[in-house]
């Protein structure tokens, strides 16, 4: 008899939406968010607004906004991952779950960002996606910066002339978001909205959002990183435009902007794809993605590689070959200290329960160690 988990059981993470097909972001203030069904509401003084939970990438909330748990439970169990921004989208304060339960991307970047020849190579990659007609072969990283310095201020110089508004270089105060002029103002809206998708994205995937190969020692260095993928191609030109345009409100323009430009969905799908291809060699590339798959939970067993949590590993005990499980249910869980399966156990017949034993301890004890939720 087994002991069943209270609460209704989260789907199967292979049954959700993948993150590169999804929508891109959606940003509300001064409102309500509950659940109604499968889907996501938003009510203020206009009305009532239904998005389906399972296929939104990014619910950015801002001042004056209010979620119940109810609606924070459906955004959970759909991987959509849910940021808490300040007025205008312009500050990030936290953000929520991730889409990925294998930490084969995160150990990638892990190592890679580990060692100054991998970390530079990563760089010059991150480079030449940028720039593709220009080389970086050798470059130091001194010198790729110096080459992004010049390419960038020749994007906004060219984008200036393009659409006539003046440009005196990029100037802004975090602190003080009105104290810029027009298009800094626009440059930094734009980009708010983008770090909030890019950063949605990564954490998607697995990966960090502070372990950065450009930028460091920031808790968003890699959001940074592979945002400026982006900005010369995205939201340089989109900034000017909306100033050429002379629209009232430049934060609401800027989001409405990026949204309309990201709503096909083919720019997660070249965000998801950039990420991999930086991170994983070109085998792993043509792997199947495993970003989305349940993976049973592993320990590291050193130089012998890994091996399966939820069993005792004394010499003593039979062998994984050897030991007999078939009727044990052992989903995905976390392992604590002692080696207790922590969640997920159905149902076991009675007569396996001396199996059942060597996972959860005694059936009369607790299905959740001390301490744990």
């Amino acid at each position: 008899m087994g002991h069943s988990i209270p609460g209704v059981k989260p789907p199967p993470l292979t049954s959700l939406v993948r993150v590169q097909d999804r929508l891109t972001f959606l940003y509300a203030e001064h409102c309500v968010v509950n659940r109604a069904d499968n889907a996501v509401t938003i009510t203020d003084a206009r009305g009532t607004v239904h998005v389906p939970a399972a296929a939104l990438s990014v619910l950015m909330l801002g001042p004056g906004s209010n979620i119940t748990y109810a609606a924070i439970c459906l955004l959970a169990e759909s991987r959509s991952t849910c940021i808490w921004v300040g007025e205008r989208g312009v500050r990030y304060y936290c953000h929520g779950a991730s889409l990925a339960r294998t930490t084969r991307l995160l150990e990638a970047q892990a190592k890679l960002v580990s060692s100054e020849r991998t970390r530079v190579k990563v760089a010059r990659r991150m480079y030449a996606m940028r720039f593709p007609n220009e080389t970086t072969d050798g470059l130091t990283m001194q010198q790729l910066l110096g080459k992004e310095g010049t390419r960038v201020r020749r994007a906004y110089e060219r984008e200036s002339q393009r659409t006539g508004v003046p440009w005196s270089g990029r100037s802004y105060k975090v602190s003080d978001f009105d104290d810029a002029d027009e298009v800094n103002r626009a440059l930094s809206a734009v980009n708010t909205a983008l770090y909030g998708v890019v950063h949605a994205v990564i954490v998607a995937l697995g990966c960090s959002p502070g372990l950065g190969f450009i930028h460091a020692r920031n808790e968003r260095s890699f959001v940074y990183d592979i945002a400026d993928l982006y900005k010369a191609d995205i939201t340089i030109p989109l900034a000017f435009d909306l100033v050429a345009a002379q629209v009232t409100d430049v934060s609401v323009a800027a989001r409405r902007g990026m949204r309309d430009r990201m709503k096909d969905g083919r720019f997660l799908r070249r965000c998801v794809d950039d990420i991999r291809s930086l991170l994983l060699s070109s085998d792993e590339l043509d792997e199947e993605p495993l970003d989305v798959q349940d993976i049973t939970t592993q320990v590291w067993a050193g130089a012998s590689g890994y091996r399966n949590a939820g069993r005792n590993h004394s010499p003593e005990m039979p062998s994984e070959n050897e030991a007999d499980h078939s009727n044990v249910a052992i989903p995905l869980g976390y392992v604590d200290n002692d080696m207790e399966f922590a969640v997920g156990i159905d149902m076991v017949d009675q007569a396996d329960v001396s199996t059942r034993d060597e996972y959860l301890g005694a059936a009369d004890e607790p299905a959740f160690p001390e301490g744990r939720p």
